[in-house]
């Protein structure tokens, strides 16, 4: 495999960019968020942009590899559909979260997120095993922002 940085730019670039929108229309939350009821567990507020900023190049890697990884070009295309997907819903959830307060909506968003990612994920691994491997720390943040949303919602 030919290493390609115009394309791997790129593809991180994608999902970092993204990211940085969702957290930017929702970025005067975190205050509230602070004063919430949280669940045993929660992490302290600096941490999430610090995590999500390293799930965000191990999705930007992992899609590199997927574009680059010279398989039929329908079976890429379905993978990055679902990829597409993932981050589509991905960057709506902070905004049903933080900006609107909608908990339980969130959750369930989640939960569809959850879904898509695994797909995403299984995808990947019939690609690359590789690409499907730098997803599973995302998979494990999601699940574990699920327990969070869940708890927040409950509490609050």
């Amino acid at each position: 495999m030919k290493f390609r940085g115009k394309t791997l730019l790129i593809c991180i670039a994608v999902p970092l960019l993204t990211g940085g929108l969702a957290g930017f229309i929702s970025r005067d939350s975190m205050g509230t968020f602070a004063a919430l009821n949280q669940p045993p567990l929660s992490p302290p507020g600096w941490l999430f942009p610090v995590v999500w900023t390293i799930l965000y190049l191990c999705m930007g890697i992992a899609s590199y590899l997927i574009l680059t990884s010279g398989s039929p070009q329908e079976k890429i295309g379905k993978a990055i559909r679902l990829y597409g997907w993932q981050l589509l819903f991905n960057f709506f959830w902070p905004l049903w979260f933080f900006r609107l307060q909608l908990y339980f909506f969130a959750f369930f968003w989640l939960i569809a997120l959850w879904g898509l990612l695994l797909s995403t994920i299984l995808s990947f691994f019939r690609i690359s095993k590789a690409a499907a491997y730098w997803m599973l720390p995302y998979l494990l943040w999601v699940t574990f922002a699920g327990y969070l949303n869940l708890g927040i919602a409950l509490l609050n």
